[in-house]
């Protein structure tokens, strides 16, 4: 199973690592089957995502994929944010073997779940804006 450099450079080289205690919204998710759990932190101010940062226990995919994610919406609008998709996430990192995908999905999913917190924190439905969260399958 062969990972690009830019896989190998985020998981060496994790960006925005951490946990956040003042975060505007946190989501974490989890797949049960590869035991990755991912936890996002993203701070807000005038629906500009200011700062994200997150946990991430599991593979190497894991945490590549979790650190590239963060870089894709850190000082994006939120509905940029929620355009990101797990293949924007693998198009980023140039490629993810098959049976790493489920890490991206992911990832994606931990933006969208931090996002979702931040909406019900503001009082509103996140499910109309976010959507409905999913469960990950593990391809």
């Amino acid at each position: 199973m062969a990972y690009s450099e830019k896989v190998m450079d985020h998981f060496a080289n994790p960006r925005n690592v951490g946990e956040m205690s003042d975060a505007d919204g946190i989501g974490e998710v989890g797949n049960s089957k590869c035991g990755d759990i991912m936890k996002m932190y993203i701070k807000v101010r005038d629906n500009i995502i200011t700062d994200v940062s997150f946990k991430t226990f599991g593979c190497g995919a894991a945490i590549a994929t979790s650190s590239m994610a963060t870089e894709l919406v850190k000082g994006k609008p939120i509905d940029e944010a929620l355009k990101l998709t797990n293949k924007a996430v693998m198009e980023a990192l140039d490629g993810l073997p098959p049976v790493k995908v489920h890490c991206s999905v992911l990832a994606e999913q931990a933006i969208k779940a931090a996002l979702s917190d931040y909406y019900i924190k503001q009082g509103i439905d996140p499910e109309t804006i976010v959507g409905k969260a999913t469960e990950c399958d593990e391809s």
